[in-house]
Order: structure tokens, then C-alpha cells, then sequence
């Protein structure tokens, strides 16, 4: 029963990533195992929210590490990216699945998505 109940959530979780019911279909591959923050807080939130969708660019979300795919999103500046987080932005459910996650929770993991894993591995959040 738990392993019906788990299947479930995550096809849920993975519906949450697109409008589009075919969205699941157009998982990007991704050459690498997906990139994690080094802030063990921050992993366990980004793995719990936005992993499903970035770590492998589902619904057209930007893939977490991918600099090209986050550089416009970027330049429209951190108070649009965190209202899209909110309210919800094409694909992207409102709260982006973290109904617990605040407007710093939003930034952080924003930041993490839009760096690059190689610059910012081993280090600490805040540090």
C-alpha cells in the first residue's frame, strides 16, 4: 500500500511541473546525476520542492546548474523570479510545491539553481 501511495505522490508531483499532461513525456536527459547545495537545509528543501522539475528540466523548468537556461530568467531581476515562485509562473505551481517555503527559502533556492555546482561545491550557505 505504500508503494501505491508513493507512486501516486510522485506522479502528482510530477504533474505539478506542467500544465501540459503530456509534460512527463518531455523530461529532459540529463548527462550528469543532478546537482545538489552543499547546505544540507537547503538540500533537503530543493530535494523535497524543486528537485522533481529542475533536476532534469520537466515542463521546460531550467535544469538547477544550468547557467544559459537561468541567465534571462536571472536578469529579470530576484523580485520577479520570487513573485513567479508564488503565484505560479507557466508550468510552475504556486509556491513552486513548498507551501511551508518563505520569500528567503525562495531566494536561496533560486540562487542555488542559477549557479553553477562547480563554483559553489563544498561550500557552506551564508558562508
Amino acid at each position: 500500500m505504500r508503494q501505491i501511495l508513493a507512486a501516486l505522490l510522485l506522479g502528482l508531483s510530477l504533474a505539478a511541473c506542467s500544465n501540459d499532461p503530456s509534460s512527463a513525456q518531455q523530461q529532459k536527459p540529463s548527462a550528469t546525476a543532478p546537482v545538489m547545495p552543499a547546505d544540507s537545509a537547503l538540500a533537503s528543501l530543493y530535494a523535497s520542492t524543486c528537485m522533481a522539475c529542475h533536476a532534469a528540466g520537466i515542463g521546460d523548468a531550467p535544469v538547477a546548474g544550468d547557467i544559459a537556461a537561468w541567465k534571462p530568467r536571472m536578469q529579470k531581476g530576484m523580485p520577479t523570479l520570487i513573485d513567479n515562485t508564488i503565484n505560479g509562473f507557466r508550468g510552475m505551481p504556486p509556491l513552486g510545491s513548498c507551501s511551508d517555503c518563505g520569500e528567503e527559502d525562495f531566494r536561496e533556492l533560486i540562487e542555488f539553481m542559477a549557479s553553477d555546482p562547480a563554483a559553489t561545491a563544498g561550500q557552506e550557505s551564508g558562508s
